[in-house]
């Protein structure tokens, strides 16, 4: 019995080394600690320019818009901490022989009782361009936005023929502009 329990004892001694023998694995994953990406220096949006001649009140006008980033306006941050210059909207209304009717120039401010506190404080006046003439009134389309998202506050800009402005937030669907009731 002492031999067969020496053969047994050195039967397992044999196993063990064999198997103590191979390469060992590690199971420990090893990577490099991921650095929070650093914000780039402000974003701009690139400068816009539109120009529109109407027929108003029996006229013809011309509709001049220049969109520009404004270094003098406070910058925006987005959720990562990235920046961007707010931009300023110059809107010329000129009658036919050259001379300005209208010309004020806009940012997110003049829009200030439309918007809510996030709008107010982290969005941008990203557009507005001429929708159309309703009777005396020239309708433009503005919009408050989230830089570098689809998400934004649609606005509607009224010039009246005495040149007052008026600004409300759009509530309509632009489904079938030729159906839709007045703003």
């Amino acid at each position: 019995m002492n031999k067969a329990l020496t053969t047994l004892l050195a039967g397992i001694a044999v196993c063990i080394m064999a198997g103590c023998g191979g390469k060992k694995t590690n199971d420990n994953i090893i990577t490099e600690k991921m650095e929070k990406a650093k914000p780039a220096a402000p974003i701009r949006m690139q400068e816009y320019e539109q120009t529109k001649d109407i027929e108003w009140l029996g006229k013809s006008y011309r509709c001049e818009i220049q969109r520009i980033p404004d270094d003098s306006l406070a910058l925006v941050k987005d959720e990562t901490g990235q920046e961007f210059v707010d931009n300023r909207i110059t809107l010329t209304i000129l009658r036919n022989d050259g001379s300005v009717f209208f010309s004020k120039s806009f940012t997110k401010a003049n829009f200030d009782t439309n918007l809510d506190d996030d709008y107010r404080k982290t969005g941008i006046l990203e557009g507005l361009v001429f929708d159309r003439v309703d009777g005396s009134t020239l309708v433009f389309a503005a919009s408050v936005s989230h830089p570098q998202t689809d998400e934004y506050i649609p606005l509607v800009m009224r010039v009246s023929r005495m040149g007052d402005v008026s600004i409300v937030r759009d509530t309509q669907m632009d489904t079938n502009a030729e159906d839709e009731e007045e703003i």
